[in-house]
């Protein structure tokens, strides 16, 4: 059974962007830190964007800062993130991680995960 449901990934060409969405059950949206991790082949999974639920304190990885924006909607449970000026190194899984910790969550060791997003961009 799918803990996070992720929805929004797909193909784009190089410079456009996209928007992935992560909804919660809202007895694990409350009081969490949720963030979005991604996967490349032959590489370890790592964190990009977080938010904590509670405050909507947000970080970015400095690798991306500047081109992502994550967000929530307390009403619905969902964290969105938007992907701006995306390159073909920006392809990979991208999957939703939500855990009391926003470290763990950045660090890539976040208890609860959406099932991944295929992101494609082409040049």
């Amino acid at each position: 059974q799918e803990q996070l449901v992720e929805s929004g990934g797909g193909s784009v060409q190089a410079g456009g962007s996209l928007t992935l969405s992560c909804t919660a059950p809202e007895d694990m949206y409350n009081r969490r830190c949720m963030g979005w991790v991604r996967q490349v082949p032959g590489k370890e999974r790592e964190g990009g964007a977080r938010i904590y639920t509670a405050t909507s304190s947000r970080l970015y990885a400095d690798s991306v800062k500047g081109r992502l924006t994550i967000s929530l909607n307390n009403a619905k449970n969902t964290v969105y993130l938007q992907m701006n000026s995306l390159n073909p190194e920006d392809t990979g899984t991208y999957f939703c991680a939500a855990d009391p910790s926003c470290d763990m969550v950045m660090s890539a060791r976040a208890t609860y995960w959406g099932q991944g997003s295929q992101v494609t961009v082409s040049s």
